[in-house]
């Protein structure tokens, strides 16, 4: 097998192939007039948002939307359409989502934002470093197994001893409903150390998460993650995103470096974090009792946050309006609790749940009965409301189209 590296490369080099090698788009082939270019945009955006969907409900579909994402920048390219100022004023919400959405698959950008990843970590380093006092020896022994877990928040609390109330850590242990960690899709428990921020001191807020392995597991878990919040002007908070890998050595020692850094790559964080964090809603019974209270603090300071941005390196307004936004269908039965959906997630609020987005993460919360907020729905019934939100975006019927091709192609102006 290669080596991670070598992989990586290999990788860069036949995607820059795909985006920037040789033409197999002709000028006799390139859509020159109105009409033609029209015709173009309309098939172009049902082909995207019909793999978009695919990619959303399989997750093998997505090689299939990569490759038409990767044609459509290549002839907006390559038959200067992104340079023709009719055409884009007539579909600017079309070609800047080709060219937003195609970042992540230039070299050098998995992360999908608009600089390098290498740029990105090393501008938001003081944002997303790991307290030292979770680095030490003894609290990174603690955090490795299962069965060491409350040594690890004994000192934790041994900390807090020493802070003042409104610097004390807020801490526990519970198992994720959806996600796995980067180095292993099937581990769901976790340690989440939320390391309040400092305004006067000019700190930034520290949600820290530690990978923990199952009960009687043999195999520690690597993953790491930093998110930290920085208050912005008015009511918006920036946020930065970290992952690192802890590498445990046959001398017993453990040290932790940036997941990117040590040749892993990484993954476009705001496919999961449209609302820069993301409250907490643990498996049952997977919190103790004591902790429990310390779970509705930490999602009440989730509320404080208030609108998402990403300080500059990602725009999410380019990627058009989110699920519940418009269209939902009057004689559905629960079209109020769709339409619901954007009193709280929008460009403004928490964020617009727009493509591209986790199909596990938002069934979770709608099936799972967490989302619409308030809502008081049986099993069967959001059941119904999840697939009503999902026709209502995905939709590419030219009478009735969907939230997504209605967007791309202006008719939401």
């Amino acid at each position: 097998m290669f080596h991670s590296k070598t992989k990586a490369l290999i990788r860069a080099l036949a995607i820059t192939v795909t985006l920037f090698g040789v033409s197999n788009v002709s000028a006799k082939t390139c859509p020159d007039t109105i009409a033609q270019q029209d015709a173009w945009v309309l098939n172009r955006v049902n082909q995207l948002v019909l793999k978009a969907r695919a990619a959303y409900e399989v997750e093998k579909a997505e090689k299939a939307y990569d490759r038409e994402l990767d044609r459509l920048f290549r002839t907006l390219q390559q038959c200067r359409m992104s340079d023709d100022a009719g055409f884009v004023k007539r579909y600017p919400e079309f070609a800047e989502y080709v060219r937003v959405l195609s970042l992540e698959h230039r070299p050098g950008h998995e992360l999908g934002f608009e600089v390098p990843d290498r740029v990105y970590f090393a501008e938001t380093k003081a944002h997303v470093t790991i307290p030292e006092f979770l680095l030490t020896p003894r609290f990174l022994r603690a955090v490795k197994w299962h069965e060491t877990l409350d040594q690890a928040k004994s000192i934790l609390s041994e900390l807090n001893a020493a802070r003042s109330t409104e610097d004390k850590l807020l801490y526990f242990s519970y198992e994720s409903r959806h996600l796995g960690t980067p180095d292993n899709d099937f581990s769901y428990r976790r340690l989440l150390i939320v390391v309040p921020g400092n305004l006067e001191r000019n700190e930034p807020e520290k949600w820290v998460q530690f990978g923990i392995p199952d009960p009687k597991s043999k195999v520690p878990i690597r993953n790491l993650s930093v998110v930290s919040v920085v208050r912005g002007p008015g009511e918006t908070a920036n946020t930065y995103f970290k992952d690192y890998f802890r590498t445990y050595r046959r001398d017993g020692t453990i040290t932790v470096k940036g997941r990117w850094e040590l040749g892993h790559g990484d993954d476009n964080c705001l496919k999961c974090h449209k609302s820069g964090l993301l409250p907490i809603f643990p498996e049952g019974g997977s919190v103790s009792a004591d902790e429990k209270a310390v779970v509705e603090a930490v999602n009440r300071r989730f509320l404080t946050y208030v609108a998402p941005r990403f300080g500059g390196y990602f725009d999410t307004s380019k990627l058009g309006p989110g699920l519940g936004s418009s269209r939902t269908n009057a004689n559905a039965n629960h079209a109020s609790l769709a339409t619901s959906c954007v009193a709280c997630h929008q460009q403004n609020e928490l964020g617009p749940l727009n493509w591209p987005m986790d199909s596990v993460l938002i069934s979770s919360f709608v099936q799972g009965g967490r989302m619409p907020f308030g809502s008081k729905l049986n099993g069967g019934e959001r059941v119904e409301l999840y697939q009503q939100l999902v026709d209502d975006y995905f939709a590419i019927d030219e009478q009735r189209p969907g939230i997504l091709k209605s967007w791309l192609m202006g008719r939401s102006r």
